[in-house]
């Protein structure tokens, strides 16, 4: 077994995952997993900068990460930043803090690169399973962007679409610097018209149509999955491979759309930070499933930051 620390720094929160991994028998055993929204895409998709206050709290939750990667003694840390970093022009001043404060670059991956990622975590424990048709569809709603990628044991096609929560929220539910609450129909409609553009663009390269199990990853997807179990509080165990109908996830979507702030962040799976763009991000779902035809999505825990996790440990091995 090879210890490993793998860290996702997306648009909307920075995840860490502390696991014991055997790239021969497949084997992750879980140590240390946990997320802080930290918004690192804040303003980037108008500014096309990292703002201060958000790379104080990005680097605010790095130091708190190599505390506990100290602590369990991983062998190798693998640090993936995705969508916002990628867009910023300012990313130097994040790759420069994160090396000051971990010791390792931060990796600025494609899309593709985060598409390869999220199928080996989300799949490699579904291997085997009768219940599941392959081959999958695995897509991973994130802050800035959304991933697509269609595979059975390896991918076959994958995409990277610019659709995410944070994405949509920011350009289209926001007036003035704040987040309407709730939003019209006209700003719902935008969001919508953006989501349909970008799954165009993602059927161009992976056959949306031939996916035979949905597999949903990502905050916006287990929170619209806990909200669809009626969870009184987040529990990860009955949220991973739940099994969400496209009825629930309907219902859930257009209940954000309707609750003030108020009452969204009264729900007691609802993490803080997904307050004001679960919206945006249960539409995002919503459209992939009725584009795809699917009648329910498996939801999974383990996503790109267990793909990035393998990735370590193979690299070690």
């Amino acid at each position: 077994m090879t210890r490993v620390a793998g860290i996702d720094c997306g648009t909307n929160s920075i995840r860490l995952l502390v696991a014991d991994c055997d790239p021969e028998t497949g084997e992750l055993i879980e140590l240390d997993r946990r997320m802080i929204v930290v918004r690192l895409g804040q303003g980037v998709d108008r500014t096309g900068r990292l703002a201060p206050e958000a790379l104080e709290r990005t680097f605010a939750a790095c130091r708190e990460y190599a505390a506990v990667i100290e602590e369990l003694g991983a062998e190798r840390i693998r640090f993936v930043a995705t969508s916002a970093s990628r867009d910023a022009e300012n990313r130097d001043e994040f790759v420069r803090g994160v090396v000051d404060i971990l010791g390792v670059e931060p990796e600025v991956i494609s899309g593709d690169q985060e598409a390869e990622f999220s199928f080996t975590g989300a799949t490699k424990e579904l291997t085997g399973r009768d219940d599941l048709a392959k081959p999958y569809l695995v897509v991973d709603i994130g802050g800035g962007s959304t991933e697509f990628v269609v595979g059975e044991e390896h991918v076959r096609a994958a995409r990277s679409v610019d659709v995410g929560c944070v994405r949509m929220t920011e350009r289209h539910l926001v007036v003035d610097g704040v987040v309407t609450d709730p939003p019209t129909e006209a700003q719902v409609a935008a969001v919508r018209a953006d989501i349909e553009a970008a799954l165009d663009l993602a059927a161009e390269t992976v056959p949306l149509g031939e996916a035979r199990t949905l597999v949903g990853l990502a905050g916006s997807v287990t929170t619209v999955a806990g909200i669809a179990l009626g969870l009184a509080e987040y529990d990860s165990r009955a949220i991973h491979h739940s099994r969400i109908s496209y009825e629930a996830v309907r219902e859930v979507s257009e209940r954000m759309l309707t609750l003030t702030h108020a009452e969204r962040a009264s729900i007691g799976v609802m993490h803080p930070g997904r307050v004001d763009v679960i919206g945006a991000g249960a539409l995002v779902l919503r459209a992939i499933m009725e584009r795809t035809g699917a009648k329910e999505v498996v939801v999974s825990e383990h996503d790109i930051l267990d793909g990035i996790a393998w990735s370590a440990a193979r690299s070690q091995a």
